[in-house]
């Protein structure tokens, strides 16, 4: 890996790679000084000059350095070894939610309602920074065993548009997930928390059915979908769900922003009195757990996942 010598980037020793992204590595890190773990993102070696890459980059430590919850990974600094650019970040040693809904809905869902309202308490943070975080999919919360989640990955945030310039803002080029993004951000229209919380609905649809609230066989077909389409309802993918919690996520999802919940608080607080289940979920037998010394992937399951 360029920039290393003898497994060091700057004071940091590089132990594992914990996950390669299209554009990204990320490696678990001790700073033998301070005894103590962190997570070093790096550019994969073709896009180490490459402008755009960079820019984000820079825009998630612009971002995560200014965050400051239990609900989000910390971003310390912004460094450069030998021209080689990266993030330290803190450690935290737990797989993605895509991960996790891999496992199945029955591994899954007694965690489900620590998991939306942590998800739901860290985006809520954000929003009160003045950023949206315009990628908000299973991908980008880690969980623990426990259900503890934290929001990461903050390359696409944007400011908040506030009054009149709100309205006057140009189209922005799209940028995001497209299983998760709403009909405003498809179309290039301003955003603002809102535009997250169709997005976390979409999460929540699949952490709970198993399945994402749209498919399709192309890019436009999908992306049509989320502008016109009524996903199946939850309780009928989940017989489990009740109506209640089936429109509330529905609302969440609403085409237009206006048609959602005002804020992620109010959405929040609406859960709150909502029952999620019929019958309340037990922990599973057999499940993944994690050893205080476990090197875990991210996205990954660890290494004595059952």
């Amino acid at each position: 890996m360029a920039g290393t010598t003898a497994g060091y980037l700057g004071p940091y020793r590089l132990l594992n790679v914990v996950n390669t992204g299209r554009t990204t590595q990320v490696w678990q890190a001790v700073h033998d000084g301070k005894k103590q773990f962190f997570g070093i993102k790096v550019l994969r070696k073709e896009f180490q000059k490459n402008r755009e890459q960079l820019s984000l980059m820079k825009r998630e430590y612009t971002v995560g350095s200014k965050l400051k919850h239990p609900r989000i990974i910390r971003i310390f600094d912004f460094e450069k070894e030998r021209g080689e650019l990266f993030l330290v970040m803190e450690w935290f040693s737990a797989p993605n939610l895509k991960r996790l809904i891999h496992t199945g809905t029955d591994n899954l869902a007694h965690l489900a309602p620590k998991i939306i309202q942590q998800a739901c308490q860290g985006l809520s943070n954000m929003h009160q920074q003045g950023w949206v975080h315009r990628d908000v999919k299973p991908d980008n919360f880690l969980v623990t065993d426990k259900g503890n989640t934290k929001l990461i990955d903050f390359a696409l945030s944007v400011k908040t548009k506030k009054g009149l310039g709100r309205f006057l803002a140009a189209k922005t080029k799209v940028q995001g997930t497209r299983s998760y993004m709403a009909p405003e951000q498809i179309l290039g229209q301003p955003v603002d928390g809102r535009t997250d919380l169709y997005s976390l609905g979409c999460v929540i649809y699949e952490m709970l059915a198993s399945r994402l609230p749209f498919t399709g066989t192309s890019t436009n077909e999908l992306l049509n979908k989320h502008l016109k389409a009524t996903p199946p309802s939850l309780e009928t993918t989940n017989p489990n769900v009740t109506p209640e919690m089936s429109r509330l996520v529905q609302k969440a999802m609403a085409k237009k922003p206006s048609g959602r919940h005002d804020s992620i608080e109010d959405f929040l607080t609406a859960f709150q009195m909502t029952k999620l289940f019929h019958l309340a979920p037990t922990p599973p037998k057999r499940h993944m757990t994690l050893q205080p010394n476990d090197t875990v992937e991210y996205g990954k399951p660890p290494p004595n996942a059952e």
